[in-house]
């Protein structure tokens, strides 16, 4: 089943003049209503004028997180506050973090896209769909739920956590569809298996997972373990939150519904598309968004583009899983970590100096699992370990109040971690993604 097989099936020349009427539109739209687009447009020597098809969208200007950032917390709306329906805000580093406006029409486009994301795994009306990804102003669980909504598809909002109720949940329920990260998804059978349970007997036949990078052998742990079908969604909530890609069940890329999120792959050394084939940046322009309308928004997110038609008979071009990231990102049980937020935390602490490494695993049972070496000032280390404990709990509920996410916190010595002359090592990411 596909949910809209007028786009999703659509010929590229079709698509091509769909999406020029829409970019042209665009751009006229964020010149008269954007101050910020505006003013990055008149910088370029830009008008809308200028712009008589897709093609001409290499004149724009690329968008950078760093621009919503300076622009906290509306300033880069194209509407009036009064007229945005629905605010989500995405993780931020040190400074202000990313606000997100949603009109009303934006909320059914994001109902739509995540209808054909939801249908594209698998699931058809009538279905139950259990959400556990986290709700409020992260986007996971209401965009889910908004597309279950629109497409007739029961929805148990369980939301993140409570393992155990929602293994219940499931066991009495029975819904087809389980929506959440992959890592959780493998907590779950960790904890069924204590419980008795045998994870391959459960309801959940497909699983649309993501806000988190996984590797092919997660996918196949997790197939085997729970005996369903495991989906790869894709999405960041500059853009819309989930439902800009997802897998179908042949899982040979992830379909992105390019009619209303253009896609680029952008070379990071040359600023210019990359050939095809070759691997990019993933840039986004939102064809059809009215509260906050981007041009070519540069993700971060390194993938391949094919135009290749599916054989499942979707024409939507597919991306490539997400094969790393430009900066030091990294990305924890869904949640967004950034060096310099443990940096920030660290500098506020006297006990601790601003050398630090971050270390992340994955446990046997799947759960991503954070550890910070952080280095003591010499006139604080001791020999004492109830002291050095209740430093190491101070910085751990610190980070935890900043991150959103509890690490382990381990404390040594000063000067034990490795220095650099250039860019410091931060990051140990361990989970071979």
């Amino acid at each position: 089943m596909i949910w809209n097989e007028k786009m999703e099936c659509m010929s590229r020349e079709d698509m091509k003049n769909c999406q020029s009427d829409r970019l042209k539109k665009l751009v006229q739209y964020v010149y008269e209503r954007s101050p910020f687009y505006k003013n990055k447009l008149d910088q370029l020597g830009v008008s809308p004028r200028d712009i008589k098809s897709i093609e001409d969208i290499v004149k724009l200007p690329f968008t950078h997180k760093d621009d919503l950032r300076d622009n906290y917390p509306f300033g880069a709306f194209s509407k009036p506050v009064g007229q945005i329906a629905e605010i989500h805000i995405s993780s931020g580093t040190t400074g202000n973090p990313t606000v997100v406006g949603y009109s009303k029409s934006d909320v059914e486009l994001w109902s739509e896209v995540m209808s054909r994301s939801l249908c594209c795994a698998g699931a058809v009306p009538g279905d139950m769909i259990q959400v556990a990804y986290g709700y409020g102003l992260f986007t996971g669980g209401l965009g889910a739920h908004y597309g279950a909504l629109n497409m007739g598809v029961t929805i148990i909002p369980c939301s993140s956590g409570q393992t155990k109720r929602q293994l219940k949940i499931m066991q009495d329920f029975k819904p087809r569809i389980l929506a959440c990260t992959p890592s959780y998804s493998l907590y779950m059978a960790e904890e069924a298996k204590e419980l008795g349970m045998d994870p391959r007997d459960s309801s959940w036949k497909i699983g649309v997972f993501g806000a988190e990078p996984w590797s092919e052998n997660m996918r196949q742990e997790i197939e085997k373990v729970w005996n369903m079908s495991a989906t790869d969604i894709y999405g960041l909530s500059e853009i819309i939150g989930p439902g800009v890609a997802q897998e179908c069940h042949l899982k040979r890329g992830l379909h992105l519904y390019s009619d209303v999120f253009y896609p680029e792959i952008i070379n990071e050394q040359t600023n210019q598309p990359a050939k095809p084939g070759e691997s990019g940046v993933l840039a986004v322009t939102t064809l059809t968004k009215e509260g906050m309308p981007l041009l070519r928004y540069r993700t971060r997110d390194i993938v391949s583009l094919s135009f290749e038609k599916c054989a499942c008979g979707r024409t939507s071009p597919r991306i490539s899983k997400i094969q790393g990231r430009t900066d030091d990102m990294i990305i924890v049980r869904g949640i967004n970590v950034f060096p310099s937020q443990i940096e920030h935390v660290l500098l506020e602490i006297e006990e601790t100096q601003p050398h630090y490494q971050l270390i992340v695993d994955r446990k046997p049972g799947g759960m991503d699992e954070l550890e910070i070496l952080v280095e003591l000032k010499e006139e604080y280390f001791s020999d004492e370990v109830k002291k050095l404990q209740a430093i190491e709990h101070k910085i751990q509920k610190e980070i935890a109040a900043t991150l959103s996410v509890e690490p382990k916190v381990h404390l040594v010595e000063p000067k034990t971690i490795a220095r650099s002359e250039g860019k410091a090592k931060r990051v140990i990411d361990k989970r071979n993604l």
